[in-house]
């Protein structure tokens, strides 16, 4: 039986319970900390800024159930939105500056009775006012603008906060999917199994509240949510966010501040390690990294585990998941060990994971089946239930992702079943081509899609964003690529676009990339 973890009840425990706990205990901490403007707050100014939110924006309407919009960058401002809406018993509704082009798509799906957004997203919000008719109060994080009121005379003028408390079983968090298989979907969170993970992804990478973090991914994303704030308010460690990367100023933030934790995406890791390498520099307070959201070349793996003696802990989840299915451990396995060196990590504890084959049973261990996850995962996608069933099947929420469990636990992806190619019969996945490809020093970004093959019926096609135009052309990447000890040869072809398309959280864009390869 190839099975992992353990369903139980989903507690009463709720986000807003974990900030009132951390303030109870170390009221003087630091807990949020912004690093592109240096501003700090403790848990208790966080708790009391929770009051004065949740107090405004019950004087606006806002109750338990509704949903508060959020369009913004990362900062202060952003946090204290959400911990408003989650006191309240309210929903904190989630749209990347990403799509702020498509604004009004996503506010008429969600609809939140008020809409906070940072003054730079202004032109969205009035092409888009006139259609987005649930918002009844627009709030500006940076002062009064035509038609919005100042989010600061909202906090300044917060009456009482109502006595209702959100239970774990509450629906508190709506992010939207990545939209890399179709349209996306929002997926609403339930505070108690959220909280859940949030420990389990805590004590799994062995944070303490001495731990620094420093997050530069969006606190759009459910992924922001489950691997930095809520396992920063478990621990009572000092959360860090970023809105603006740069490798060099990272790096001197890291050492300036005493940064112990980087949870990023693989790009932007691979950024920071040739920063460290043209500096000659290792951060000397990092303890570990962690990265999810795609394919990591197993060269990035090892590099930071040999050349900065860095843990570098991968995670698999989903938006659906409020948590991770697989996660690493600072404690690493050694390099030499091959098979759980670069398998994502073992399964977590908080709900029940299964490789499950096509006729819905067990597969052996080492057999390759659908991923499902049973016992904590979403609310359900926000107005949509047949489609809420439909990922939901028998109990286990299906992620369409194709994978292995070793007997350790181990989870290794190898790509999303919807993307398998059958070529002359055979099953092959995308991500082990990528991973290769990404291993060429002139390949930025990796993408492999099936084309259509009179003689093979399906082929792997490689679509690839190159470092430099300049540089080896992708008639010579293909070759190095079969040259390669281990290389499936059944890549077909190499071909090369300037950017390669990528949703709102950050992964590549297969639907886009189809249409236009």
């Amino acid at each position: 039986m190839v099975k992992w973890g353990m369903t139980a009840d989903t507690g009463s425990t709720s986000f807003d319970d974990l900030l009132r706990r951390a303030a109870w205990r170390a009221p003087d901490d630091a807990f949020v900390w912004w690093s592109d403007r240096d501003r700090t707050i403790t848990y208790a100014e966080a708790d009391a800024l929770a009051d004065r939110a949740a107090g405004g924006l019950c004087a606006l309407g806002v109750g338990p159930g509704d949903r508060v919009g959020l369009l913004a960058h990362n900062g202060i401002d952003y946090v204290a939105a959400m911990l408003g809406a989650w006191r309240l018993g309210a929903i904190s509704a989630h749209i990347s500056v990403l799509v702020a082009a498509e604004l009004a798509q996503y506010v008429n799906d969600c609809t939140p009775k008020v809409l906070v957004y940072t003054h730079d997203l202004f032109d969205a919000v009035e092409r888009d006012r006139s259609s987005m008719s649930s918002i009844a109060h627009y709030l500006c994080m940076d002062g009064p603008q035509e038609g919005a009121q100042a989010w600061g005379d909202v906090l300044a003028g917060a009456g009482p906060v109502p006595s209702h408390r959100p239970d774990g079983n509450d629906p508190g968090h709506l992010s939207y999917t990545s939209g890399s298989t179709g349209k996306p979907k929002g997926a609403v969170l339930r505070h108690g199994p959220t909280v859940r993970a949030a420990r389990a992804i805590a004590e799994r990478l062995e944070l303490t509240r001495h731990d620094v973090s420093l997050a530069p991914t969006s606190l759009a994303s459910s992924y922001h949510l489950v691997v930095n704030l809520l396992p920063g308010m478990y621990t009572g460690m000092t959360v860090g966010l970023r809105s603006k990367w740069d490798a060099t100023a990272v790096l001197d933030t890291i050492e300036a501040r005493g940064v112990s934790y980087l949870p990023a995406n693989p790009f932007l890791l691979a950024e920071l390690l040739d920063g460290c390498r043209q500096q000659e520099r290792r951060p000397s307070t990092l303890r570990m990294v962690v990265t999810g959201g795609g394919p990591v070349p197993p060269e990035l793996k090892q590099a930071f585990s040999t050349e900065l003696s860095l843990p570098f802990c991968e995670s698999y989840g989903q938006s659906e998941l409020g948590g991770f299915v697989a996660l690493g451990s600072p404690s690493k396995p050694p390099a030499s060990d091959t098979a759980s060196f670069l398998a994502v990590g073992r399964a977590l504890p908080d709900r029940e994971v299964m490789i499950m084959g096509v006729d819905g049973r067990e597969v052996a261990t080492a057999s390759a089946g659908e991923i499902v996850v049973r016992g904590a995962v979403m609310w359900g996608y926000w107005g949509l239930p047949e489609r809420t069933a439909e990922a939901v099947e028998g109990g286990w929420l299906h992620t369409g992702d194709t994978g292995t469990m070793d007997a350790d636990a181990n989870i290794t992806v190898l790509g999303r079943w919807s993307e398998r190619i059958e070529y002359d019969g055979d099953v092959v996945f995308p991500r082990p081509y990528e991973e290769a490809l990404l291993r060429h020093p002139n390949v930025n970004r990796a993408a492999v899609i099936a084309t259509a093959d009179a003689l093979h019926g399906w082929v792997p096609t490689a679509v690839v964003e190159l470092s430099d135009p300049t540089g080896p052309s992708t008639e010579l990447i293909l070759a190095w690529y079969r040259a390669q000890a281990d290389a499936d040869q059944r890549l077909a072809s190499v071909q090369a676009i300037e950017v390669m398309p990528m949703t709102p959280t950050g992964k590549l864009d297969k639907v886009t990339l189809r249409t236009i390869v």
